[in-house]
């Protein structure tokens, strides 16, 4: 009995070595440097379902712009834990690197799951550099565009890095000194100080005011469609909301832009750079309204996204060395076409039975809510307006009942479920393998299988021709190395909200600041490239600013 456990402790060691082979062989055969610019776009929050009832509704069950470059699966799961948070998922995809839950582009404190890298305990929680940092050292254009405030999970994890997602003023202040050349979005709120006349502003806890600093970096700031239409800078900044963007349904198509249009515009900036670009575009409220169960709200986003994708394919198309990188960070909703009432008699039901409601739709659940307790005695003929159908009795005392919005909205969304035949398992994330997808035009670079997320980072790395691992080297030395290295330091956090962190050398002070991309030496700024990290209990330092310290 003793033989047969180890024969079989050997046979699984064997296998889970021939497994961890595979996914690495799979990025052995990608030849380096084989793109000049990557533009990855990520649809948040999405399950397979999305596209599958999107492209039934849209496109007639004809294929949408993902369909022409599907390349495989992606494992989502966290470093701990097998259902991922946006932050730790967008930063395996950004850094290669799997963490876990509320971290923003920094290393774990454990990595039990398959797949996960392991991280040495004097490095628990250190920043580690995204493929957007690693861009901008290789001296390339770079740029973030999103539906959700800038300052969000997913454009947060190529932009910044942060113990938690949540820490907003640091992330912000982060994204503004990465001196990057396009940055399209939400979330003007959070980066304007505090209003000292209303009690209940609590945009920056820092009270800096990150849009002057934004004017003051030489970023022309757009807010509308004209404006960025307009733009022909080295360095835009758009602001189109003050938190999140609408979904795109409910959008004013001649005032806000919309993905594609925020795509494309970015595509023509940052294509100016001779030395290529990096792009990361994410359509982020398809994840917000998959917690919302909200089917309308849902596949009209992922629409707008997949319309952003046909500009990318555009694009490479027109310019081979392009690489075009798409994917979700996880499943969210848990949305299945067919429900319990279908369960007996699916194999009869016509299409129609699925899409005519979400075809007719004119408005998202979430407007439509709105609308509807603005003016509750109107109901009826407001959801035939923009729904198409008449409202049962039972349905519009429901609704007449409902004393919240956010209720309210719950309740429509529950209606358009039902009477398109579509079901939900959740409000919360999904913990099952996502497609990815990928075009470039030499087939023999094209990454296929099953494989982690945390790939795709390595992957684009490659076809940059950069290491990861080297630039976080590069961007991140820690403050207890620059000690060992016989410089004196210290931490001041005598204001806590702004630390420093001081490098003395021959009698000179170098004083550094968290988030921000220079030092003060006499009362003098000096620029590096890259941004000082602190997460609490470590500084971490670009090497090209120590390199300056004599």
């Amino acid at each position: 009995m003793n033989r047969i456990k180890i024969c079989s402790f050997i046979l699984a060691v064997t296998f889970l070595t021939q497994n961890n082979i595979a996914f690495s062989e799979k990025l052995e055969n990608i030849k380096p440097g084989f793109a000049k610019n990557v533009i990855f776009l990520i649809s948040d929050g999405t399950p397979v379902t999305t596209s599958t009832l999107a492209r039934w509704v849209y496109n007639d069950g004809k294929p949408l712009n993902v369909d022409e470059i599907t390349s495989g699966l992606a494992r989502t799961h966290n470093s701990d834990t097998p259902i991922a948070d946006s932050a730790p998922a967008g930063t395996a995809l950004a850094t290669g690197w799997k963490t876990q839950d509320k971290l923003i582009g920094v290393k774990p404190t454990a990595a039990t799951l398959y797949g996960a890298r392991e991280v040495k305990e004097n490095d628990k929680l250190a920043p580690v550099a995204s493929v957007l940092e690693a861009s901008k050292l290789m001296g390339k254009a770079v740029g973030i565009v999103a539906t959700s405030e800038i300052t969000h999970a997913t454009p947060a994890d190529f932009s910044a890095h942060s113990t938690h997602r949540n820490n907003y003023s640091d992330i912000g202040e982060q994204q503004v000194y990465q001196n990057m050349n396009v940055v399209l979005g939400g979330g003007k709120n959070f980066f304007m100080p505090n209003n000292d006349q209303d009690p209940k502003s609590k945009n920056r806890i820092d009270g800096e005011n990150m849009l002057s600093v934004i004017k003051d970096e030489g970023y022309s700031i757009v807010s509308n469609l004209k404006e960025l239409e307009d733009s022909n800078g080295d360095k835009v900044w758009g602001f189109f909301a003050e938190k999140d963007m609408p979904n795109d349904i409910d959008r004013d198509s001649n005032n806000i832009p919309s993905l594609a249009q925020m795509t494309e515009k970015a595509i023509d900036l940052l294509s100016k750079d001779k030395d290529g670009f990096f792009l990361m575009v994410e359509g982020s409220k398809v994840d917000w309204a998959s917690h919302a169960n909200n089917p309308i709200a849902q596949i009209s986003d992922f629409k707008a996204f997949d319309n952003a994708v046909g500009v990318a394919l555009d694009f490479a198309k027109k310019n081979n060395d392009t690489l075009v990188v798409v994917t979700t960070d996880h499943g969210t909703g848990g949305l299945s076409i067919g429900n319990q009432n279908t369960a007996k008699n699916y194999p009869e039901i016509p299409i129609e039975n699925f899409v005519t409601v979400l075809k007719n739709a004119k408005a998202s659940e979430e407007a439509i809510a709105k609308e509807i307790m603005q003016n509750k005695e109107n109901t009826s003929n407001i959801i035939k307006e923009k729904l198409g159908f008449e409202p049962k009795e039972e349905e519009l005392k429901e609704i007449s009942n409902t004393k919240n919005e956010r209720d309210l909205q719950s309740i429509i969304a529950k209606i358009v479920s039902e009477r398109s035949n579509l079901a939900w398992t959740t409000g919360g994330h999904t913990g099952e393998d996502v497609p990815f997808y990928i075009y470039t035009s030499d087939s023999k670079n094209q990454l296929t299988g099953t494989i982690q997320n945390s790939d795709l980072a390595l992957y684009i790395a490659k076809a940059l021709n950069t290491d990861l691992d080297s630039v976080t080297e590069k961007l991140f030395v820690p403050g207890k190395n620059i000690a060992k290295s016989g410089l004196k330091t210290k931490v001041d956090t005598s204001t806590p909200s702004n630390p420093k962190f001081i490098i003395t050398s021959k009698n000179k002070d170098y004083i550094f600041f968290e988030n921000k991309n220079y030092y003060e030496l006499n009362n003098q700024k000096k620029h590096f490239n890259g941004v000082v990290i602190f997460n609490d209990e470590e500084f971490y330092i670009p090497q090209a600013a120590l390199d300056e310290i004599k």
